[in-house]
Protein backbone atom coordinates (compact mmCIF):
# COMPACT_ATOMS: atom_id res chain seq x y z
CA UNK A 1 0.00 0.00 0.00
CA UNK A 2 1.39 3.06 -1.05
CA UNK A 3 1.60 6.16 1.63
CA UNK A 4 -1.30 8.20 -0.69
CA UNK A 5 -3.44 4.89 0.32
CA UNK A 6 -2.66 5.10 3.87
CA UNK A 7 -3.35 8.31 4.14
CA UNK A 8 -6.89 8.08 2.26
CA UNK A 9 -7.92 4.83 4.35
CA UNK A 10 -6.85 6.33 8.05
CA UNK A 11 -8.47 9.71 6.96
CA UNK A 12 -11.78 7.68 6.10
CA UNK A 13 -11.39 5.75 9.23
CA UNK A 14 -11.14 8.99 11.00
CA UNK A 15 -14.25 10.41 9.20
CA UNK A 16 -15.80 7.13 9.96
CA UNK A 17 -15.12 7.36 13.62
CA UNK A 18 -16.28 10.72 13.84
CA UNK A 19 -20.26 9.99 12.34
CA UNK A 20 -20.28 6.81 14.75
CA UNK A 21 -19.81 9.22 17.24
CA UNK A 22 -21.62 11.98 16.56
CA UNK A 23 -24.71 9.58 15.07
CA UNK A 24 -24.51 6.86 17.43
CA UNK A 25 -24.12 3.29 16.09
CA UNK A 26 -27.60 2.58 15.20
CA UNK A 27 -28.22 5.92 13.43
CA UNK A 28 -25.22 5.57 11.67
CA UNK A 29 -26.11 2.23 10.09
CA UNK A 30 -29.46 3.68 9.58
CA UNK A 31 -27.16 6.83 7.55
CA UNK A 32 -25.18 4.20 5.54
CA UNK A 33 -27.86 1.81 4.47
CA UNK A 34 -29.99 5.07 2.80
CA UNK A 35 -26.70 5.76 1.38
CA UNK A 36 -25.52 2.72 -0.47
CA UNK A 37 -29.62 2.73 -1.60
CA UNK A 38 -29.34 6.28 -2.93
CA UNK A 39 -26.13 5.49 -4.51
CA UNK A 40 -27.36 2.31 -6.82
CA UNK A 41 -30.02 4.47 -7.88
CA UNK A 42 -29.97 5.80 -10.89
CA UNK A 43 -28.92 9.92 -10.52
CA UNK A 44 -31.73 12.00 -10.96
CA UNK A 45 -32.46 12.61 -14.54
CA UNK A 46 -30.52 10.13 -15.42
CA UNK A 47 -33.35 7.18 -15.57
CA UNK A 48 -33.30 5.34 -18.74
CA UNK A 49 -37.31 5.02 -19.65
CA UNK A 50 -36.79 3.13 -22.98
CA UNK A 51 -40.01 1.91 -24.82
CA UNK A 52 -41.86 3.29 -21.34
CA UNK A 53 -40.93 7.05 -22.00
CA UNK A 54 -44.26 8.02 -23.65
CA UNK A 55 -47.42 9.71 -22.84
CA UNK A 56 -49.65 7.32 -24.82
CA UNK A 57 -49.81 3.72 -23.17
CA UNK A 58 -48.42 1.13 -25.39
CA UNK A 59 -52.22 -0.70 -25.33
CA UNK A 60 -55.30 0.84 -24.50
CA UNK A 61 -56.98 -2.66 -24.12
CA UNK A 62 -55.33 -3.14 -20.36
CA UNK A 63 -53.26 -5.88 -23.06
CA UNK A 64 -55.87 -8.04 -25.05
CA UNK A 65 -54.37 -6.89 -27.83
CA UNK A 66 -50.74 -8.25 -26.80
CA UNK A 67 -51.95 -11.40 -24.77
CA UNK A 68 -53.44 -12.20 -21.73
CA UNK A 69 -53.34 -9.36 -19.45
CA UNK A 70 -51.34 -9.12 -16.18
CA UNK A 71 -54.75 -8.27 -13.75
CA UNK A 72 -55.85 -12.01 -15.64
CA UNK A 73 -52.96 -13.76 -14.76
CA UNK A 74 -53.17 -13.00 -10.76
CA UNK A 75 -56.66 -13.45 -11.16
CA UNK A 76 -56.23 -16.97 -12.82
CA UNK A 77 -53.52 -17.81 -10.34
CA UNK A 78 -56.53 -17.45 -7.48
CA UNK A 79 -59.03 -19.59 -8.66
CA UNK A 80 -56.93 -22.01 -10.08
CA UNK A 81 -55.56 -22.08 -6.64
CA UNK A 82 -59.00 -22.24 -5.39
CA UNK A 83 -60.63 -24.85 -7.72
CA UNK A 84 -61.47 -27.28 -5.04
CA UNK A 85 -64.24 -24.75 -3.76
CA UNK A 86 -65.58 -24.46 -7.44
CA UNK A 87 -68.01 -27.63 -7.02
CA UNK A 88 -72.00 -28.04 -6.73
CA UNK A 89 -74.07 -25.46 -7.75
CA UNK A 90 -71.69 -22.68 -9.19
CA UNK A 91 -73.32 -18.89 -9.88
CA UNK A 92 -71.10 -16.70 -11.96
CA UNK A 93 -71.30 -12.95 -13.09
CA UNK A 94 -71.00 -11.95 -15.86
CA UNK A 95 -70.11 -15.13 -17.67
CA UNK A 96 -69.33 -18.43 -17.23
CA UNK A 97 -65.69 -18.60 -18.60
CA UNK A 98 -64.12 -19.44 -15.25
CA UNK A 99 -66.70 -22.04 -14.07
CA UNK A 100 -65.26 -23.68 -17.37
CA UNK A 101 -62.13 -23.19 -16.88
CA UNK A 102 -61.67 -24.30 -13.22
CA UNK A 103 -64.82 -25.71 -12.16
CA UNK A 104 -64.88 -29.50 -11.06
CA UNK A 105 -68.50 -31.93 -10.17
CA UNK A 106 -70.35 -28.70 -10.99
CA UNK A 107 -73.90 -29.71 -11.09
CA UNK A 108 -75.43 -26.93 -12.58
CA UNK A 109 -73.90 -23.68 -13.73
CA UNK A 110 -75.86 -20.26 -13.72
CA UNK A 111 -75.04 -16.78 -14.82
CA UNK A 112 -75.86 -13.70 -13.65
CA UNK A 113 -75.71 -10.21 -15.68
CA UNK A 114 -77.23 -6.88 -15.32
CA UNK A 115 -78.15 -7.32 -18.77
CA UNK A 116 -80.46 -9.81 -20.52
CA UNK A 117 -77.84 -11.07 -22.47
CA UNK A 118 -77.68 -15.03 -24.06
CA UNK A 119 -77.19 -17.34 -21.20
CA UNK A 120 -78.23 -15.18 -18.95
CA UNK A 121 -79.65 -17.47 -15.50
CA UNK A 122 -80.81 -14.72 -13.70
CA UNK A 123 -81.00 -11.02 -15.02
CA UNK A 124 -80.75 -8.49 -12.11
CA UNK A 125 -78.55 -5.82 -9.95
CA UNK A 126 -76.46 -7.79 -7.48
CA UNK A 127 -77.07 -4.64 -5.41
CA UNK A 128 -81.29 -5.34 -5.11
CA UNK A 129 -81.49 -9.21 -6.45
CA UNK A 130 -85.01 -10.28 -4.57
CA UNK A 131 -85.31 -12.79 -7.47
CA UNK A 132 -81.89 -14.95 -7.10
CA UNK A 133 -83.32 -16.82 -4.41
CA UNK A 134 -81.48 -17.07 -1.02
CA UNK A 135 -79.50 -20.52 0.67
CA UNK A 136 -78.51 -21.76 -3.45
CA UNK A 137 -75.28 -21.52 -4.47
CA UNK A 138 -71.81 -23.46 -3.44
CA UNK A 139 -69.56 -21.23 -5.13
CA UNK A 140 -70.26 -18.19 -6.50
CA UNK A 141 -67.33 -16.23 -8.67
CA UNK A 142 -67.25 -12.53 -9.17
CA UNK A 143 -64.60 -11.14 -10.95
CA UNK A 144 -64.00 -7.17 -11.09
CA UNK A 145 -66.96 -6.04 -10.84
CA UNK A 146 -68.09 -5.25 -7.63
CA UNK A 147 -65.68 -1.89 -8.76
CA UNK A 148 -68.68 -0.57 -10.80
CA UNK A 149 -71.91 -1.16 -8.39
CA UNK A 150 -72.12 1.85 -5.87
CA UNK A 151 -73.89 0.03 -3.48
CA UNK A 152 -70.83 -2.59 -2.32
CA UNK A 153 -72.24 -3.11 0.78
CA UNK A 154 -75.56 -4.66 -0.73
CA UNK A 155 -73.30 -6.62 -3.30
CA UNK A 156 -72.19 -8.29 -0.24
CA UNK A 157 -75.13 -8.71 1.61
CA UNK A 158 -76.55 -10.33 -1.73
CA UNK A 159 -74.12 -12.19 -1.78
CA UNK A 160 -73.47 -13.80 1.39
CA UNK A 161 -77.74 -14.38 1.20
CA UNK A 162 -77.66 -16.47 -1.86
CA UNK A 163 -74.64 -18.56 -0.79
CA UNK A 164 -75.98 -21.92 0.83
CA UNK A 165 -74.41 -22.34 4.08
CA UNK A 166 -70.94 -23.50 3.70
CA UNK A 167 -70.72 -21.94 0.58
CA UNK A 168 -67.98 -19.65 -0.46
CA UNK A 169 -67.85 -16.28 -2.95
CA UNK A 170 -64.83 -15.69 -4.97
CA UNK A 171 -64.15 -12.37 -5.97
CA UNK A 172 -61.51 -10.49 -7.45
CA UNK A 173 -61.70 -5.90 -7.45
CA UNK A 174 -58.75 -3.80 -8.71
CA UNK A 175 -56.43 -2.22 -7.05
CA UNK A 176 -53.65 -0.11 -9.26
CA UNK A 177 -55.46 -0.10 -12.92
CA UNK A 178 -55.94 2.18 -16.05
CA UNK A 179 -60.20 2.92 -16.53
CA UNK A 180 -60.55 1.95 -19.78
CA UNK A 181 -63.34 -0.15 -20.46
CA UNK A 182 -65.75 1.97 -22.52
CA UNK A 183 -69.03 0.00 -21.28
CA UNK A 184 -68.54 0.45 -17.41
CA UNK A 185 -66.46 3.76 -17.69
CA UNK A 186 -69.31 5.73 -16.30
CA UNK A 187 -70.20 3.39 -13.02
CA UNK A 188 -66.29 2.83 -12.44
CA UNK A 189 -66.92 3.48 -9.02
CA UNK A 190 -64.23 1.98 -6.64
CA UNK A 191 -60.64 0.99 -6.10
CA UNK A 192 -59.98 -1.14 -3.48
CA UNK A 193 -57.14 -1.72 -0.98
CA UNK A 194 -56.50 -4.81 0.74
CA UNK A 195 -57.65 -3.42 4.11
CA UNK A 196 -61.00 -2.15 2.70
CA UNK A 197 -61.90 -5.18 0.78
CA UNK A 198 -61.34 -7.22 4.32
CA UNK A 199 -63.29 -4.77 6.19
CA UNK A 200 -66.11 -4.76 3.06
CA UNK A 201 -66.48 -8.79 3.63
CA UNK A 202 -65.40 -8.89 7.52
CA UNK A 203 -68.75 -6.79 8.14
CA UNK A 204 -71.31 -9.18 6.56
CA UNK A 205 -69.28 -12.87 6.78
CA UNK A 206 -68.86 -11.56 10.60
CA UNK A 207 -67.46 -14.95 12.24
CA UNK A 208 -63.88 -15.93 12.62
CA UNK A 209 -61.34 -16.71 10.19
CA UNK A 210 -64.82 -16.36 7.13
CA UNK A 211 -62.99 -13.88 4.92
CA UNK A 212 -59.45 -14.79 3.32
CA UNK A 213 -58.00 -11.39 1.18
CA UNK A 214 -54.67 -11.77 -0.49
CA UNK A 215 -52.83 -9.40 -2.56
CA UNK A 216 -50.90 -9.90 -6.07
CA UNK A 217 -48.69 -7.34 -7.97
CA UNK A 218 -45.94 -5.09 -7.26
CA UNK A 219 -43.86 -1.83 -8.37
CA UNK A 220 -42.95 -3.48 -12.11
CA UNK A 221 -46.21 -5.61 -12.66
CA UNK A 222 -48.39 -2.58 -11.82
CA UNK A 223 -46.21 -0.30 -14.43
CA UNK A 224 -46.58 -2.39 -16.94
CA UNK A 225 -50.29 -3.60 -16.59
CA UNK A 226 -50.67 0.61 -16.66
CA UNK A 227 -49.23 0.56 -20.15
CA UNK A 228 -51.09 -2.59 -21.70
CA UNK A 229 -48.32 -4.90 -21.43
CA UNK A 230 -49.60 -8.56 -21.23
CA UNK A 231 -48.34 -11.21 -18.89
CA UNK A 232 -45.91 -12.68 -21.49
CA UNK A 233 -44.03 -9.46 -21.36
CA UNK A 234 -42.92 -10.26 -18.09
CA UNK A 235 -41.16 -12.94 -16.48
CA UNK A 236 -42.68 -15.66 -14.05
CA UNK A 237 -40.65 -14.56 -11.45
CA UNK A 238 -41.46 -11.08 -12.08
CA UNK A 239 -45.04 -11.13 -11.82
CA UNK A 240 -45.00 -13.36 -8.73
CA UNK A 241 -42.77 -10.73 -6.89
CA UNK A 242 -45.45 -9.21 -3.71
CA UNK A 243 -44.99 -5.65 -2.97
CA UNK A 244 -48.10 -4.31 -0.87
CA UNK A 245 -47.31 -1.22 -1.71
CA UNK A 246 -48.29 -1.80 -5.15
CA UNK A 247 -51.44 -3.90 -5.26
CA UNK A 248 -52.14 -4.85 -9.03
CA UNK A 249 -55.22 -7.66 -8.01
CA UNK A 250 -57.15 -7.92 -4.77
CA UNK A 251 -58.43 -11.47 -3.97
CA UNK A 252 -60.89 -12.19 -1.96
CA UNK A 253 -62.73 -15.83 -0.45
CA UNK A 254 -65.24 -15.47 2.11
CA UNK A 255 -67.53 -18.48 3.22
CA UNK A 256 -70.77 -18.35 4.83
CA UNK A 257 -71.45 -19.99 8.12
CA UNK A 258 -72.85 -23.56 8.90
CA UNK A 259 -75.78 -22.89 11.20
CA UNK A 260 -76.24 -26.05 13.02
CA UNK A 261 -79.45 -27.48 14.43
CA UNK A 262 -78.26 -26.64 18.29
CA UNK A 263 -77.20 -23.60 17.45
CA UNK A 264 -80.60 -21.98 16.14
CA UNK A 265 -82.43 -22.76 19.70
CA UNK A 266 -79.86 -20.59 21.18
Amino acid sequence: MTAESETQVQTQSTRTAFARSVLGERNYERALNTWIRLKQRPRVGGVNFGDLRRLEPICRAYGYDRGRPIDRYYIENFLERQSALITGRVLEIGERIYTEAFGHDVTRSDMLHVHDVEGATYVADLSDAPDVPSDTFDCVIITQTLHVIYDMKAVVDTLHRILKPGGVVLCTVPGITQIADPTWRDTWYWSLSEASAKRLFEETFEYPNAVDVRVFGNVLSATAFLHGLADKDLKTGELDVYDPEYPVTITVAARKLVVRADDKDL
